[in-house]
């Protein structure tokens, strides 16, 4: 049995979101990040979206990653000077 790797595609669809890759553009843009705001505590989230995705930052693993994608991803307005 081959394991798929996590894409950000994955993630979107475990999050219950639109996994297009219109629907990941639109989410990252207007559900941007101050630099103080943890992912996980980002105000948007439901409780099992948020567990989720503590869980995957937790693990260390592939999932990981990609969450880590996504936090850059959210927090690109807050780098900008």
């Amino acid at each position: 049995m081959t394991q798929v790797r996590p894409r950000m595609t994955h993630l979107f669809e475990q999050l219950g979101l639109d996994s297009s890759e219109e629907g990941i553009a639109l989410f990252i843009s207007t559900h941007q990040l101050n630099a103080q705001t943890k992912i996980t505590q980002a105000d948007y989230w439901t409780e099992a979206q948020r567990q989720f995705l503590a869980e995957k930052i937790k693990s260390d693993g592939e999932w990981a990653i990609i969450v880590d994608q996504l936090n850059e991803s959210l927090h690109e307005d807050s780098l900008i000077k």
